[in-house]
């Protein structure tokens, strides 16, 4: 067989196993998470939030509320440029996306707490 016939057979054999995989990856809710964006946000999201005493002002002011708070938290593009050490906490900017664009959290992911320290509204 020349390559010009076995071209059609390969790319209809690709085409179908992309589609199996698309269909069982989107059944099991399957995330890849590799990106540094992703993996940072997914390690804040699973660990306990806690607020400061400006978040918990910024919410009881009705300026943002904890719903807010988590989409961020969750599909918000994080500042890996700007990231700061400290002793066992690394401290990130997390800016929202879409209609939250102007919000900005500054979080510090701690060994198993991540603590929301201020919230900037632009």
């Amino acid at each position: 067989m020349t390559f010009k016939q076995r071209l059609p057979y390969f790319l209809v054999g690709l085409t179908i196993g992309v589609i199996a995989v698309f269909f069982i990856f989107d059944k099991k809710e399957t995330t890849f998470d590799y990106g540094p964006n992703a993996r940072v946000l997914k390690n804040i999201s699973i660990k306990k939030h806690i607020y400061s005493e400006a978040v918990k002002t910024s919410i009881l002011t009705k300026q943002i509320d904890t719903a807010q708070i988590s989409w961020i938290l969750k599909k918000g593009n994080v500042n890996i440029w700007d990231k700061i050490k400290l002793d066992t906490c690394i401290q990130y900017d997390i800016k929202g996306r879409r209609e939250l664009k102007n919000i900005t959290l500054t979080v510090k992911n701690c060994d198993s707490t991540a603590f929301i320290e201020k919230i900037i509204i632009e």
